[in-house]
């Protein structure tokens, strides 16, 4: 199947000779003499290259890519990378340190995410936009320090993530982590 250009819009996934790409932004352009275009900002789903293409609007087609998202729960992490359980099959599904990226920052036992396959093969990691990770490490809280002082420090994550908090965080606490940013939202609910 095929995607003419009009079917574009932002978030739309393709495929360009064989590889996937996912459709950042794109605008149709009617320059008045000559044929109208569509210039568009394309994202490859397997190296997160950014390309810029330009399509002739009505004659260009891109292909309708076989891809699938699997919900998926993290179960553990062993020297060749990460295993996920697929929650309709309950099938145990490995993925190497490549594909994983830096997801492993957030992924903790029993986290849900989706894991989108191209061409039956596991390509990238969705994870939730929140998480709750504990703080590993971090120094102390200073006395007097209120949710309003501004100042910040450095805490580990007890998945290794760094993230900044204010002064008045404590080892041990449930922070909620935007992973979109990898920034402290808030104090998590126990």
């Amino acid at each position: 199947m095929k995607y003419q250009t009009t079917d574009f819009r932002n978030g739309l996934k393709i495929a360009i000779e064989g590889k996937p790409f996912i459709v950042v932004n794109y605008a149709h352009v009617n320059p008045g003499k000559g044929s109208a275009f569509v210039k568009a900002k394309i994202k490859n789903l397997e190296t997160g290259q950014v390309l810029e293409k330009t399509f002739k609007a009505g004659v260009d087609t891109v292909d309708k890519p076989d891809m699938e998202d699997r919900e998926m729960e993290f179960t553990y992490s062993d020297m060749d990378g990460y295993n996920f359980m697929d929650m309709k099959t309950y099938e145990s599904v490995h993925l190497h340190h490549e594909y994983v990226g830096d997801a492993k920052n957030y992924l903790q036992e029993g986290i849900r995410v989706n894991i989108l396959y191209f061409n039956e093969r596991p390509i990238s990691i969705e994870l939730p936009n929140f998480v709750n990770l504990k703080v590993a490490q971090t120094d102390p809280g200073l006395k007097g320090d209120t949710a309003g002082g501004g100042g910040t420090k450095k805490a580990v994550m007890d998945t290794g993530l760094q993230v900044n908090v204010p002064l008045f965080i404590n080892e041990g606490e449930l922070l909620k982590i935007d992973t979109r940013t990898g920034e402290y939202v808030e104090r998590a609910k126990q």
